[in-house]
């Protein structure tokens, strides 16, 4: 969370030591909004993933943020599969939603790759404490469509 190019699509922006401590510690317990992703190999932190309900009823939200020597290497779109998994099969939830810029490529191509399906590409839609107004692609994925996939399989 410290390095720029990684956070650069991120509302939080750069977080210096104490705010990514702060970070974790609000999300070390059940009720945190995102989940740690450690390596299998090294035990080593390697990025995290936002899961957390979203406003509307039997949705989550996912979302994916991984330390440049990890990007592109399949990690988010494996670590994302498994929580679409814990979405549709054991908490019941109708739909997850995710969210990026459209310049974001990497980010779009993984809700791709997980089956889901642009919705709507909102235009200065989202404020930046800059000033600056950022689009954004929204995209999602049904319950039915994740089992259709998975009977694919």
């Amino acid at each position: 969370m410290s390095d720029p190019d990684v956070t650069r699509w991120l509302p939080e922006g750069v977080l210096d030591e104490a705010a990514s401590q702060a970070f974790a510690a609000r999300h070390a317990s059940d009720a945190g909004e995102a989940l740690a992703v450690v390596s299998k190999d090294s035990g080593e932190l390697i990025g995290h993933i936002p899961f957390h309900p979203w406003f509307g009823a039997h949705t989550q939200e996912i979302g994916w943020v991984f330390a440049r020597p990890y990007q592109g290497r399949g990690y988010a779109t494996e670590a994302a599969h498994a929580l679409l998994a814990c979405a549709f099969e054991t908490l019941s939830c109708h739909r997850v939603i995710a969210t990026c810029q459209p310049e974001n490529r990497a980010s779009w191509r993984v809700m791709e790759k997980l089956g889901m399906r642009r919705e709507a590409h909102f235009r200065a839609g989202l404020p930046r404490p800059s000033g600056e107004w950022w689009d954004e692609y929204f995209y999602a994925i049904l319950a039915d469509e994740y089992f259709a996939s998975r009977k694919a399989d």
